[in-house]
């Protein structure tokens, strides 16, 4: 699973490391039917099966229907079975969430559980689980598949749905002390590619958090949209971003007028269309 990626430096041997911990981790949840219950969201969502070219480090999960019992815990003899299998040694650990994290993620709320999966070993490397257990509703899934460490499915957001996502997420996320470069290189990978937002998950995202008091229509949306690129930071995002790139080169043509004509290329659509 090692060999397909280049390590020529030890940041490239993590980063290649952490991947192929994720595509397990998965594997060993779906040994353990955890996506009969849950879907998987995200930019990692997006990087394995979608192929976005940046690195992303967390695993999110929403559950398909509200479960406030809910808890990962069952899961972690499958997944730790999963890396037995292939001669590595985790540790699973909860999180608890803090004010600062709490600050940065506009997905994080009282409802998500965090925990840590950590290889042990001479290296340590940590990737983080996310699992929301009263998500907002209204999503499309598809079963996407993997080939490795075997042949198996995954039950994911469809890719209007995962757009949904990241757009609350850029607009509405609190950026603390620094830009989160990664919404902006996503947003720009989406419109490359011609994906439309769902905008009835969109708002169901956003009133659920506070966000909006009711949903949004189709002509308030892109003012939203741009008066929030208004107030970004241009070389902040850019500087967050450029761990997660092979090639920063492709971030110098960033500046918000060129993210303003990317938002007019927003294709928005509900499910009345």
């Amino acid at each position: 699973m090692l060999s397909k990626y280049e390590m020529n430096s030890q940041e490239q041997a993590t980063r290649a490391l952490r991947e192929v911990m994720q595509e397990i981790a998965l594997a060993g949840l779906y040994r353990g039917d955890f996506f009969s219950k849950a879907a998987f969201y995200g930019g990692t969502c997006l990087r394995i099966f979608h192929q976005l070219p940046r690195f992303s480090e967390d695993l999110d999960f929403s559950l398909l229907a509200d479960d406030p019992t809910f808890s990962l815990a069952p899961y972690f003899n499958a997944i730790k079975k999963e890396f037995d299998a292939l001669g590595m040694g985790v540790i699973i650990k909860q999180k608890n969430k803090t004010a600062e994290t709490a600050i940065e993620s506009a997905f994080l709320k009282n409802t998500t559980q965090l925990f840590d999966l950590a290889l042990t070993g001479p290296q340590i490397v940590n990737i983080k689980f996310e699992v929301d257990t009263q998500p907002p509703l209204g999503f499309q899934t598809e079963e996407k598949l993997l080939l490795e460490p075997f042949s198996f499915y995954v039950k994911c957001f469809s890719p209007s749905d995962l757009f949904a996502g990241k757009i609350h997420a850029l607009i509405f996320r609190k950026w603390k002390n620094r830009v989160k470069g990664r919404d902006w290189f996503d947003f720009e990978w989406y419109i490359r590619k011609g994906i439309p937002l769902n905008l009835d998950h969109f708002n169901r995202r956003a009133v659920q958090g506070g966000n909006i008091e009711q949903p949004i229509t189709k002509i308030e949306f892109l003012p939203l949209l741009k008066e929030r690129i208004k107030a970004v930071d241009i070389n902040s995002a850019r500087q967050d971003i450029r761990r997660f790139v092979t090639d920063a080169k492709v971030l110098d043509i960033w500046s918000s007028d060129y993210f303003l004509t990317l938002a007019d290329k927003v294709k928005v659509i509900t499910h009345a269309d």
